[in-house]
């Protein structure tokens, strides 16, 4: 039986940062992980390919609005065959880097499924058995099937059927309103499939503002999406021609038919096969992994570590996860535990919507004093001319300082100005020390010296 002295269960984001980094510690590492594909849900099934097929429909979008630009293009429409075989080729290229890291050497790669015997041994799927010290598990989050009556009796697709799609569906109804729900609806309809989008809470992007998501969805019904918010899903069907959704909406029945159905209500922690009681690894009732500041489970040399433990499914923060396992489990002096008043999120709808750090809610929650002020999107230069007329952006200060908390954009390329706070937000900057530094006229940046100026006066006063 071979033994190590950490052993990584998963090969995604988290689990291959662990390695590297247990590697570089001088930690004997192996990874296990038996998918078929070896890459992580990022490359092969999530961020990557979600956002080259994004941004290939923003510019089959910019290009059918070329009379707003005064541009004669006489048409514009989807390739889906071309469309897929660039983001084949994308993905492919994405996936074959990662998988030469995976099998560089520098660390064992087990191709196997593991499930703990006790909680230093884990049984592969071969039969083979493996012992470790420390132990991180990856092994991320799967489509989750709620229980709607007839969903799982009815043929739907999943996030991945849609990111592999080589034919433009005549009509989608999408189930869910989180962000994959959101990201994929705009694009199918985008590449001209109808589609309904059909949500149980009153908003679209609940985990967000009310009044964030509120922007995207009127941009999703400018654009054609018919959209139902607040619902109750009743029933689900497969027909002869496709599917029928009954639900509930204002106090009325409602039915839509559709010649597919796609089941965007959301993912769940992917750790129902690891036999973790056997490992003394405690989990919540979603079956999300327990974990402390430095990763640990319940069980102190087993740590966890991206979408199967959370609290944040988001790339960065897993590998921010990994590594910080790795150097604990390596006893590295002087360890800082992961800053979640640093959070960033992005949300690639068209406007995009993007947060960092503590906001309205959060702060309200916690009786903490803050000052806020915004600027609309359709009162600037920049944005005007380039017809991106959506949305805000929204700065949260400390009210005697001025010191920077949070931040809110919805907007045209939100995703990459809310890095304009990455910085400054970290090193505990305050608006003014923002104020300072020089805004470039016209850019759509410099929207961001509104609110800052209207939270330095009223610091001020």
């Amino acid at each position: 039986m071979k033994t190590y002295d950490f052993l990584v269960i998963g090969g995604g984001s988290a689990g291959f940062n662990a390695a590297r980094v247990a590697v570089s510690l001088g930690l004997k590492t192996a990874i296990v992980d038996g998918a078929r594909d070896l890459g992580g849900l990022c490359i092969l099934r999530g961020c990557m390919p979600s956002k080259t097929l994004l941004f290939m429909a923003e510019v089959l979008h910019l290009a059918q609005k070329g009379k707003t630009f005064g541009l004669r293009i006489p048409s514009a429409r989807a390739d889906m065959k071309a469309i897929h075989a660039r983001k084949k080729k994308i993905i492919g290229e994405f996936a074959a880097y990662r998988q030469q890291a995976l099998a560089s050497g520098k660390f064992d790669l087990i191709r196997a499924h593991a499930r703990f015997l006790d909680p230093h041994t884990v049984e592969l799927s071969d039969g083979r058995k493996v012992r470790a010290k420390h132990i991180l598990i990856g092994t991320g989050s799967k489509v989750s099937t709620p229980p709607v009556p007839g969903l799982a009796e009815t043929p739907f697709w999943t996030s991945d059927d849609v990111l592999d799609l080589d034919f433009i569906p005549q009509s989608v109804i999408v189930l869910g309103g989180g962000i994959v729900a959101c990201e994929l609806a705009q694009f199918l309809n985008r590449i001209g499939t109808k589609v309904t989008l059909v949500q149980r809470s009153p908003n679209i992007l609940r985990d967000h503002s009310e009044e964030a998501s509120t922007v995207v969805q009127q941009a999703f019904v400018d654009e054609g999406i018919e959209l139902f918010a607040g619902t109750k899903l009743e029933h689900i069907s497969s027909t002869a021609r496709g599917v029928t959704v009954e639900f509930r909406h204002d106090g009325k029945k409602v039915t839509r038919r559709a010649a597919h159905l796609f089941n965007a209500l959301g993912r769940e922690p992917n750790t129902g096969g690891l036999n973790l009681a056997a490992a003394g690894v405690r989990t919540k009732p979603s079956g999300q992994i327990v974990i402390n500041r430095w990763q640990q489970t319940s069980a102190p040399h087993i740590y966890a570590g991206g979408d199967c433990s959370g609290p944040a499914e988001i790339v960065h923060t897993a590998i921010q996860q990994g590594e910080l396992a790795a150097r604990h489990a390596a006893g590295v002096k002087n360890l800082k535990p992961i800053d979640w008043s640093l959070l960033l999120n992005v949300v690639f709808t068209d406007p995009q919507l993007a947060t960092i750090g503590r906001l309205e809610r959060e702060l309200d929650e916690a009786g903490t004093p803050y000052l806020v002020a915004s600027y609309p999107f359709n009162d600037h230069g920049k944005s005007i001319l380039m017809d991106a007329n959506y949305g805000y952006v929204k700065v949260i200060a400390e009210p005697k300082r001025g010191r920077i908390l949070g931040a809110e954009i919805v907007g045209r390329d939100a995703g990459e100005l809310i890095h304009c706070f990455s910085g400054p937000l970290a090193m505990r900057a305050t608006v003014f020390d923002l104020l300072r530094a020089p805004w470039f006229h016209p850019t759509l940046a410099e929207i961001i010296t509104y609110p800052l100026e209207e939270l330095a006066d009223q610091i001020k006063r």
